[in-house]
């Protein structure tokens, strides 16, 4: 486990916050990700669904090589 910088920050969803201000929550999913890929993990890992919904939404449009996974899937695992 590799903790991001600046984990604390929102990701930017926050419900109708992604709609009315569309440009400030894909930067902040930006930001977040780019945290995540510098540690050289292969996964976000978090307990917020919807969190987890934008990053991958981010992560599939830019393409980028990193994938997000919910904590119970990980415990499922057996990880």
């Amino acid at each position: 486990m590799i903790e991001m910088e600046d984990a604390e920050t929102c990701c930017g969803f926050g419900g109708t916050f992604a709609v009315k201000f569309e440009a400030i929550s894909v930067a902040m999913a930006e930001q977040k990700v780019e945290n995540a890929l510098a540690t050289g993990a292969d996964y976000i890992i978090s307990t917020d669904s919807s969190c987890l919904m934008h990053l991958n939404g981010y992560i599939q449009k830019n393409r980028k090589p990193i994938k997000t996974m919910h904590i119970a899937d990980v415990l499922a695992s057996g990880w």
